[in-house]
């Protein structure tokens, strides 16, 4: 457990003035969030930032609940700040998109909701299934579930 604590404690470190550090040789990162659990969805974009940090190109993807940490109206679930240093879900999204990662939801949320782009943050985009199929299949890309 204490271990868990230092790794979210470091990843946390994430600042938005931080832009990503890209390396030439960093596998490219497709972080797919489907989980409605908070402190999965937390983890998520801690381990993310992370990848960033250390020069992996980074694309996230949003679907069903993990959707919901895209919406400028977000659940409390996205928004509420978490131990052990008061982030949230969403906080670290925007500190990814300021950092420069695409951030996507999936073609079918949206419709799901009844809704358009307008209920996003800003820099938040619906993803294209067939560039987002090619790139999660591209040779070398590291894709992690949540």
């Amino acid at each position: 457990m204490r271990f868990v604590s230092m790794l979210v404690a470091a990843g946390l470190t994430l600042g938005a003035a931080a832009p990503m550090a890209l390396a030439q040789d960093a596998a490219p990162l497709v972080t797919v969030v489907t989980a409605e659990n908070p402190q999965t969805q937390l983890m998520s974009m801690v381990l993310t930032g992370q990848a960033a940090q250390q020069g992996h190109p980074v694309r996230v993807l949003l679907c069903g609940p993990g959707g919901d940490l895209a919406l400028a109206d977000a659940p409390e679930s996205a928004t509420a700040p978490q131990p052990p240093r008061g982030a949230s879900p969403q906080g670290l999204l925007m500190n990814l998109i300021e950092a420069g990662a695409t951030v996507e939801v999936c073609a079918i949320y949206l419709p799901g909701l009844g809704a358009d782009e307008s209920v996003l943050i800003d820099g938040v985009g619906v993803a294209q299934p067939p560039a987002m199929a090619g790139a999660m299949a591209a040779e070398g890309t590291i894709v992690w579930s949540f």
